[in-house]
C-alpha cells in the first residue's frame, strides 16, 4: 500500500480515530476512577471522625482523654501518611496520632459549626499535601463545655498512587482493545473496498475481451461508477462503430479509382509504355494495401470477446502455403511445415489468414530456395517462419514492421506487409519479433494468445 491507496488513507483514519477515542475513554475512566477514589477517602475520613469523637471524654482533672486506638495500623507507624489530632480550645491541650510523630497539623481559624465538617488542603510532615477532614464537639464536663477540634488527614499522594496504579493496570486493556479495533477496522476496509475490487476485475476482463460491460450487482454507492464506465463503454463501442463504417466508405469509395488506375496500367502496358505502367501499378498497390491496413484496424478494434474467437493456426498456415505454390516465385521454392495437430489462436480466422498472408507473402518474396514454418500450441500460440533470403542487418530488427518501412528498394511493394502483421497482432494481445534465422534470412516470430 501507497500513500496514495485509499485503504492505506482508511486504515490511518480509522487508527487516528481509535487512537484517539481510547484516549479520551482512559482519560475519563482515570478521572472518574479518581473521583471514586477521593470520595471513598472522604467518607474514610469522616469514619475516622466519628470514632474519635465516640471515644473523646474529659479526665477528672480536665485533660481530655482517648480512650480508644483507631484499628489502621497508619496511625502508628511515622510519616505514613494517615492521621490524627485533636486539639482543645479552652485549654492548650494537644493530641496527635503516632504517625505525626512531633509534626503539627497547623489547622485554619475557621468558625465550625459544632457537628459540621470542614475538608482542608493542608501541608504535613516531610513535606507532604494533606487532605484533612475537621469537626469540632463540645463536650459538657460538670456542666462546663469544651470546644474541641478533631482532624484527621491523609497524604495526598495517596490518591495519585491510586489514579496511577489505576492507570498502569488499564493500558494493556486498552492496548488490547486497540488492536482489536484496529483488525476489525482493517477487516471493515476490506469487505468496503471489495466492491472496487469486483469492479477492477471487470475493467480487466473488458480489457482482455472477455466481457463488454460491467455487470452484477454493487452496492448503492458503486453502482453511479458502474453505470457511469458502462455508459462510457457504450459511447466508445458507437464511436469505434462510426470510425469503422467511415473506413470502410473511404476505402469502397477508393476501389473505383483503383480499378481505373489498373486499367490505365494495362492500356499502357499494351501500347509499350512499361514504365509508366509498372509506375502505377506500384502504385495502385501501395493505395490498395495502405486501405486494406485501414479496414483491418478498423475491425480489429471493435472490441470483439475473445472467448468467442477461435483460429486454428495450422490449418491457415496450409491454405496460405497451398495458395503461394501457386504463384511461380512460390513454386520454384522448397517449403517446410512443422506443427502439431491442432493449435487454436484468439483471433478471428481472417486476420490470422491476413497476418500471416503478409509474412509468408515476404517470405517468398526474399528467400532464394527455401521457407520454413514452425507451429507449437497451448496457452499461446506460437508460429515462425524462416527464410534463406539476404536477411536484414541485426541493427534495422528493430525498425521492421514500421509503417512504410522499405529496406530494399529494388523489389516491389508498399512496404505496409509486417507493418500490418504487426496491427494485427497487436490487436490481439500478441507480439510480433524479427531476429536473424540460422538459415541465413530473416526469422519472423508470431505469439498469439491461445483460445479459451
Amino acid at each position: 500500500m501507497t500513500q496514495r491507496s485509499l485503504r492505506f488513507r482508511l486504515l490511518v483514519a480509522a487508527a487516528a480515530s481509535i487512537t484517539a477515542a481510547l484516549f479520551i475513554a482512559g482519560l475519563s475512566l482515570v478521572i472518574i476512577f479518581e473521583y471514586h477514589v477521593e470520595r471513598r477517602i472522604g467518607a474514610e475520613l469522616e469514619t475516622y471522625l466519628n470514632q474519635i469523637a465516640a471515644s473523646l471524654g474529659v479526665m477528672a482533672d480536665g485533660r481530655i482523654a482517648f480512650s480508644q486506638e483507631l484499628a489502621d495500623p497508619r496511625f502508628n507507624h511515622p510519616l505514613s501518611g494517615l492521621y490524627w489530632q485533636i486539639q482543645d480550645e479552652e485549654r492548650p491541650t494537644l493530641l496527635r496520632s503516632r504517625s505525626l510523630w512531633d509534626s503539627v497539623i497547623a489547622l485554619p481559624a475557621d468558625t465550625l459549626a459544632p457537628g459540621s465538617v470542614h475538608e482542608h488542603l493542608l501541608p504535613g510532615p516531610a513535606g507532604q499535601e494533606l487532605i484533612v477532614r475537621e469537626r469540632r464537639i463540645i463536650v459538657r464536663p460538670d456542666s462546663v463545655e469544651r470546644r474541641i477540634r478533631i482532624a484527621v488527614a491523609v497524604d495526598k499522594r495517596t490518591l495519585a498512587e491510586a489514579r496511577n496504579a489505576f492507570a498502569t493496570d488499564m493500558l494493556p486493556y486498552l492496548s488490547v482493545m486497540a488492536a482489536v479495533l484496529l483488525a476489525a477496522a482493517w477487516i471493515q476496509v476490506r469487505i468496503g473496498l471489495a466492491p472496487l475490487d469486483t469492479v477492477r476485475r471487470g475493467v480487466m476482463e473488458i480489457r482482455s475481451g472477455t466481457t463488454r460491460r460491467l455487470a452484477g450487482v454493487y452496492p448503492d454507492e458503486v453502482m453511479p461508477l458502474v453505470d457511469e464506465m458502462n455508459g462510457l463503454l457504450e459511447a466508445q463501442e458507437q464511436a469505434i462503430e462510426r470510425s469503422r463504417a467511415w473506413t470502410a466508405d473511404l476505402a469502397h469509395g477508393l476501389k473505383t479509382p483503383l480499378m481505373v488506375l489498373t486499367a490505365d496500367s494495362r492500356r499502357l502496358r499494351e501500347e509499350g509504355n512499361t514504365a509508366i505502367a509498372d509506375d502505377l501499378d506500384q502504385l495502385a498497390e501501395t493505395m490498395r494495401r495502405r486501405v486494406d491496413r485501414e479496414l483491418i484496424r478498423a475491425r480489429v478494434r471493435s472490441g470483439i470477446e475473445t472467448r468467442q474467437l477461435h483460429a486454428d493456426a495450422v490449418d491457415s498456415v496450409e491454405r496460405i502455403v497451398r495458395t503461394l505454390k501457386r504463384t511461380p516465385r512460390g513454386a520454384a521454392l522448397g517449403w517446410s511445415i512443422a506443427a502439431p495437430d491442432r493449435a487454436t489462436g484468439a483471433i478471428l480466422p481472417e486476420d490470422l489468414a491476413e497476418l500471416l498472408g503478409n509474412i509468408l507473402e515476404n517470405a517468398s518474396k526474399w528467400a532464394k530456395e527455401a521457407v520454413s514454418v514452425s507451429v507449437s500450441g497451448g496457452t499461446s500460440v506460437r508460429i515462425r517462419i524462416e527464410d534463406d533470403g539476404p536477411g536484414v542487418a541485426e541493427d534495422q530488427l528493430n525498425i521492421l514492421g514500421q509503417r512504410g518501412l522499405r529496406l530494399d528498394q529494388q523489389k516491389q511493394g508498399s512496404g505496409l506487409g509486417l507493418a500490418i502483421a504487426r496491427d494485427v497482432a497487436e490487436a490481439y494481445g500478441g507480439v510480433l519479433s524479427f531476429d536473424p534465422s540460422p538459415m541465413g534470412g530473416l526469422a519472423v516470430t508470431v505469439r498469439l494468445p491461445g483460445s479459451r
